[in-house]
């Protein structure tokens, strides 16, 4: 096959968190298995890509023969057409090949990139389009959807660039629509609704009722309401686009995550709401963290705080601090997490019960504090156990301590992360143990990121001489993520 040639697999087998442990680790016996479930291949269909005999295959299916040749790896990457860093190898010529063939336009990505300052009708044609492709998106449409890599970089932030400038002014309509106050707060309610099951839920299940809903807000707007009607509209959309963004994002839509962010940035923006559109911001520097791409995160943390510096509150300003703290310790930099965390911890002192701030931002306390330190903590000390990892398990239990199941998705985060703690530690019954924890807090929500952290942490339990409890926290994991 040249670069040009799409490779047997739909692009949504090889972002399961199974598959990628199972490739990490070169267990070939899963990956066969997991491919063959998941991606329809027969056994004939993967011997023939990757050159090998319909035999071979099953041998090493069956795990009766281990991959030890690195050439056949290399055939493996390149029939089944797997990224090479997937499977510890260098880029495979055939990526560099296909990196230069440009992604297809997605729709309003020309206008969001090159209008400054922003419009608010374009706004609204942006979220038209958006709601409407995705509205009628079938199977085959979410495969090359999913195939859609994140924009980064320069062409990322240059998008971003009408954030810190006015709006444009439009004339006044001729005609303006009949929706009142009582139907805008039923909205506010209903996005307030979603926001909060996507909080605790995660997952996609409910996308497309939020799609229709920011939908409905959008053909209203295009009617031209009253403007304090107008103004509330757009700051609906704005938080109906954030929550579209993060299902979009653990339903492994990438791409379409960032052009929702992206449409709830501008809707706050015309909705004179820099507070959320500095939450917006640091929505996508969280999505850049999870891209291993932390210079655009500290970026994009940068401008939401030039933004929104004068009207955020501490709670708002302790969650940015803890975003840049998050890049920092992503670049290795101890001293500027350490200084970021500082800033966060002294902000969210300054918080008081009786200071109004947005509903959104209420999640954040002082086991938001801890959990997001706890992991942090635990970036660093994948790279270094002795001086990090039991710091980040006592900030992770503080976090749990406070915060119960009923966080669904943070609750099983937190869980994740404590298990990994007591393996980089060397404690490996002590993982065990709280691998089969995290199990169950991840089988509570149907958050695509709680699987992709679950996946992160099977190669702890891979190895010829694991115990019995560790065979069995591997085969929990192995189960979840399989079914």
């Amino acid at each position: 096959m040249d670069a040009t040639t799409p490779g047997p697999l739909a692009p949504d087998v090889l972002d399961r968190a199974d598959v990628r442990a199972a490739l990490a680790e070169h267990d070939f016996a899963a990956v066969f298995t997991l491919i063959k479930k998941w991606g329809g291949l027969s056994q004939n269909r993967i011997a023939s890509a990757c050159q090998l005999t319909p035999g071979k295959v099953s041998t090493i299916a069956s795990g009766s023969q281990r991959v030890t040749s690195f050439d056949v790896v290399r055939r493996i990457a390149d029939g089944l057409r797997i990224p090479g860093h997937m499977l510890g190898l260098a880029p495979r010529p055939w990526e560099h090949q296909q990196q230069t063939q440009l992604p297809p336009e997605s729709p309003g990505a020309r206008s969001a990139a090159s209008e400054v300052p922003w419009r608010p009708d374009a706004t609204i044609d942006l979220a038209a389009d958006l709601t409407r492709s995705d509205l009628v998106m079938d199977r085959r449409a979410i495969t090359r959807a999913l195939a859609g890599a994140a924009v980064t970089g320069g062409a990322l932030l240059e998008s971003l660039e009408g954030w810190l400038q006015p709006a444009a002014v439009l004339a006044a309509p001729a005609r303006r629509g009949r929706l009142g106050l009582r139907e805008t707060d039923e909205l506010e309610t209903t996005a307030r609704a979603f926001r909060q099951w996507d909080h605790r839920y995660g997952g996609g299940l409910r996308r497309k009722a939020v799609l229709g809903q920011l939908s409905e807000v959008a053909g209203a707007l295009d009617e031209h309401q009253a403007p304090e009607v107008e103004t509330r509209l757009y700051r609906i959309m704005a938080q109906l686009a954030g929550t579209a963004a993060t299902m979009a994002w653990d339903s492994g839509l990438h791409r379409r995550a960032q052009e929702y962010y992206r449409l709830a940035l501008r809707s706050a923006h015309a909705g004179a709401d820099p507070v959320f559109g500095a939450n917006v911001l640091a929505g996508m520097a969280r999505q850049m963290l999870y891209r291993d791409r932390p210079d655009d995160a500290l970026q994009l943390i940068q401008l939401a705080q030039e933004g929104a510096r004068d009207v955020i509150g501490p709670r708002v300003r302790a969650m940015l601090h803890t975003r840049e703290a998050w890049a920092y310790a992503a670049q290795g930099r101890t001293a500027g997490f350490q200084r970021a965390t500082a800033k966060a911890a002294e902000a969210l002192a300054d918080a008081s019960s009786s200071e109004e701030e947005p509903y959104w931002i209420a999640y954040f306390g002082e086991a938001e504090l801890a959990g997001v330190t706890g992991g942090r903590l635990l970036d660093l000390a994948r790279q270094d156990p002795r001086q990090h990892a039991e710091r980040a398990a006592d900030e992770i239990r503080t976090a749990l301590s406070s915060r119960g199941p009923e966080a669904g998705r943070s609750h099983a985060l937190d869980r994740i992360g404590l298990a990994e703690c007591r393996f980089l530690v060397g404690d490996v019954g002590g993982g065990a143990e709280e691998t089969h924890r995290a199990v169950a807090a991840a089988r509570l929500t149907q958050s695509g990121r709680v699987r992709t952290q679950l996946g992160q942490l099977y190669p702890y339990t891979v190895g010829h001489q694991a115990s019995r409890p560790v065979r069995e926290a591997r085969d929990s994991i192995r189960d979840l993520l399989s079914s």
